[in-house]
């Protein structure tokens, strides 16, 4: 008589190989990569918010979480990269308004449509945008700089800028117009070398973001003479805002935010999303962004898209008002 195999190890062999490959999926899912892109080089504000959170959400997503420096025309690199990425959750981009709301108002074609390309994530801070003088520059405050440059004039109206056709340009073209001076804007590619030539005072004055200057300024290297926005910074309590220095309209402020190409999941981008704010929420990563002058809230993704769009809309009448063409 034949015996037949009894068919119970058989099944339990299956269980175990079934078992083995979802715990192998799960570690493969723990495991991945996460790159969280900057528009700029190491060592500016944005590349040092970026590392801070990225320390934070690797714990909070379980996954590894890398900074991604794709620096270059403003952000328009990181943002054409992003466009290019696979809507998988393994690609953000953390970004400032210049990237996302002013690329595509001062550039006829910038190879991406942040409407159509991307999706906002989330929204982390909001922050000013200030106009610093470099440590051997004679003067204390905004209006002694304005009386320095037309009493000595010969060159000494450059001012820094960390990307061409920038808000920070258009601040200084602004400047010039108002106060009849010969200021001219010196673009770099991000904050971080425009910041060495300030320090080495081979510029006398630049334009970025509070985040940028505030070290230099408490260290003494440099002097944050005047903020935009409606009020002054808790990081900077006594530097005016320029409305009190006589030129208004520059209240609304920038933003940071997280996006991701387009396509991406919606349970990925709420799972990001969550994750972002228990990090901003840590006493430790509140204080450290705080202390760089940013107003740290988390935004929603759609919170975000509707903080974007209505920036883009205040900076497209600023910039049409001002005369400039897209290039």
């Amino acid at each position: 008589m034949v015996r037949i195999p009894s068919s119970r190890p058989l099944r339990q062999l299956l269980k175990v190989l079934t078992l083995g490959a979802f715990l192998v999926a799960g570690l493969a899912q723990a495991q991945t990569t996460i790159k969280l892109m900057v528009g700029f080089p190491p060592g500016g504000g944005t590349d040092a918010i970026a590392r801070i959170l990225a320390d934070k959400l690797k714990d909070q997503l379980g996954s590894t979480v890398i900074v991604e420096n794709k620096a270059g025309a403003g952000g328009q690199i990181a943002a054409q990269a992003l466009k290019a990425a696979a809507p998988d959750g393994s690609t953000f981009f953390l970004s400032h308004d210049h990237s996302i709301s002013i690329l595509p108002l001062v550039v006829k074609n910038p190879g991406f449509d942040p409407a159509r390309d991307f999706v906002a994530v989330a929204g982390f801070a909001t922050f000013v945008n200030a106009f610093a003088i470099s440590g051997a520059t004679p003067a204390k405050s905004f209006n002694e700089y304005l009386a320095w440059v037309r009493t000595k004039g010969a060159g000494l109206g450059t001012v820094g800028v960390p990307a061409p056709a920038s808000v920070p340009e258009f601040l200084v073209k602004l400047i010039g117009q108002k106060y009849a001076l010969d200021l001219q804007s010196a673009a770099y590619r991000g904050s971080a070398p425009m910041m060495s030539d300030m320090l080495g005072n081979q510029i006398n004055a630049g334009v970025a973001s509070v985040p940028d200057f505030i070290e230099n300024h408490r260290a003494g290297k440099l002097r944050v003479v005047a903020v935009l926005g409606a009020k002054r910074q808790a990081a900077l309590p006594e530097v005016p805002t320029f409305a009190e220095l006589g030129l208004a309209g520059f209240e609304d402020i920038p933003y940071y935010g997280i996006f991701a190409p387009a396509g991406t999941p919606k349970a990925t981008l709420e799972r990001f999303s969550e994750a972002l704010a228990k990090v901003i929420a840590m006493p430790d990563v509140h204080d450290r962004l705080s202390a760089m002058g940013l107003t740290v809230g988390h935004m929603t993704g759609a919170q975000l898209a509707a903080r974007e769009h209505a920036y883009a809309q205040t900076w497209a009448r600023i910039i049409k008002a001002s005369g400039f063409q897209a290039q």
